[in-house]
């Protein structure tokens, strides 16, 4: 449904803001100085990665392997070995830098999706001939400019860190046979997928498909900002239905090996899915703001309360779906009660992780359930950027909460050091995105869709 009055479609530049820049540097120094003190204050007496974790390693398997308990299968009942250490066990062994590595992970992933989802649903638009969102192309395209920096410092703490990180890495250095002290039968039934070679490739290969897809994009969008015509967003479509096919598995790889393979001895079938949920909610958050904070300072002119509108339901619908996957997840875990798949929310349901549990489900699913389930939340800028503020740190909790207990576990204290690096992240991330806003216009105004968008109505 078209409004009845013209539309004047003009051209708008973003110069930047000194209070929007102010604020992002303040964000990057406080950080800096939180997780350089958060640093400075760890504990380090723990234990080396070659002396003690090793040899509390092979203390373990030795137990296990002589161990057995009773495990049911249907109507079988077997033979099985104990479950792995658990992550608070494990983090007692852990050297103590190993929680620097973590934080760096958990920040570094968590923006990996932000921006690796904001070019999916760019992608989606194009793929969806969808008008709608034409008017604030730009933001979602600044949005995604991020994701080189985020994947560089994702690869490198990966890399360095890989063997204090992951419980696989340690063992497949150990190369243990059959019938040797410590021999872990599940890890080696992996070793054809959690391997280096196999690793390394796909954290790195992965995340620059998506950076040279975006890459190339964003030239179609400026080629066509310069000529006209349908010839670049045509190609644009096509480069699109390439980059969601990639994206559909490769999104699913990177979370098995950056996140899954933490808890090596776990896996659940709709992690990826799960993992896209929760990166897609804080993507459709981060758009709406900068798009919010745009209109707040006279910009995105051609941005109505119709667009506005949409972004909200979007938000709403997908944290209903994240709702949905994660209580799914849950739900069959708890009702199969398996040990191997029952001892990842065992760890996260006690002691220090049992708070950022239930913080987690309240942020992510019942305050979108309730602050936007009306229409007119949904068109209130103010509750509308409040929500959608608390999504971003909900599941940047919810990376965290991914990533902490399998990784360091009990060496993981939320103090200084993570409230520095969420910071430090956080503030890079506005800073960078603003800096993409200033060098092209922000009206796509050669893009075919662009009266549509303009007088996109909902009708409601």
């Amino acid at each position: 449904m078209a409004h009845g009055h013209k539309i004047e479609l003009k051209q708008e530049f973003f110069s930047g803001n000194k209070k929007a820049t102010k604020f992002s540097i303040i964000l990057i120094v406080v950080g800096l100085l939180l997780t350089i003190a958060g640093v400075v204050t760890l504990p380090k007496n723990g234990a080396s990665h070659e002396g003690t974790a090793t040899e509390t390693h092979h203390d373990h398997h030795d137990a296990t392997a002589t161990t057995p308990h009773l495990n049911y299968y249907g109507d079988h009942q077997v033979n099985h070995p104990l479950p792995p250490p658990t992550p608070e066990d494990a983090g007692a062994h852990k050297p103590w830098y190993s929680r620097i590595y973590a934080n760096i992970l958990t920040n570094s992933y968590f923006f990996v999706l932000v921006s690796g989802l904001a070019l999916f649903f760019l992608a989606l638009q194009y793929i969806a001939n969808a008008g709608w969102t034409t008017v604030f192309k730009r933001v979602i395209e600044a949005v995604t400019t991020f994701l080189p920096i985020a994947a560089i410092i994702m690869i490198v703490i990966l890399l360095v860190g890989k063997t204090d990180l992951y419980h696989w890495a340690h063992y497949e250095h150990e190369g243990l046979k059959p019938g040797d002290v410590g021999y872990d039968k599940v890890l080696s039934g992996k070793s054809w997928f959690l391997n280096s070679s196999f690793f390394i490739g796909g954290i790195v290969l992965i995340p620059l498909v998506w950076i040279l897809i975006n890459r190339k994009l964003s030239s179609l969008s400026l080629k066509e900002d310069a000529e006209g015509g349908l010839f670049a967003f045509k190609k644009s479509i096509r480069w699109s239905a390439a980059f969601s096919v990639f994206f559909a598995f490769s999104v699913s790889v990177l979370s098995w090996l950056v996140v899954m393979s933490i808890d090596a001895h776990w896996y659940s079938t709709i992690f990826s899915v799960y993992n896209f949920a929760t990166g897609f909610v804080a993507a459709l958050c981060a758009i709406t703001l900068l798009v919010l904070y745009l209109k707040s300072i006279g910009h995105l002119e051609l941005v109505t309360d119709e667009h506005i509108h949409d972004l909200g339901k979007f938000i709403f619908a997908f944290s209903i779906f994240w709702g949905y996957i994660w209580i799914a997840q849950f739900l069959l875990i708890w009702y199969a009660h398996i040990p191997e798949e029952v001892y990842y929310y065992q760890v996260r349901l006690m002691d220090q992780w049992k708070p950022y549990f239930y913080i987690n489900t309240v942020i992510n699913f019942v305050v979108p359930f309730f602050f936007l389930m009306t229409r007119d939340a949904k068109r209130n800028p103010k509750l509308l950027g409040f929500v959608a503020l608390l999504l971003l740190f909900g599941h940047w909790i919810d990376v965290y909460l991914m990533v902490m207990p399998g990784s360091i576990g009990s060496l993981a204290k939320f103090g200084l050091l993570e409230i520095g690096m969420l910071l430090l992240f956080s503030g890079l991330f506005i800073y960078l995105v603003l800096i993409a806003l200033t060098k092209r216009a922000l009206v796509p105004i050669n893009h075919p869709y662009l009266e549509e968008s303009a007088h996109h109505n909902v009708g409601v």
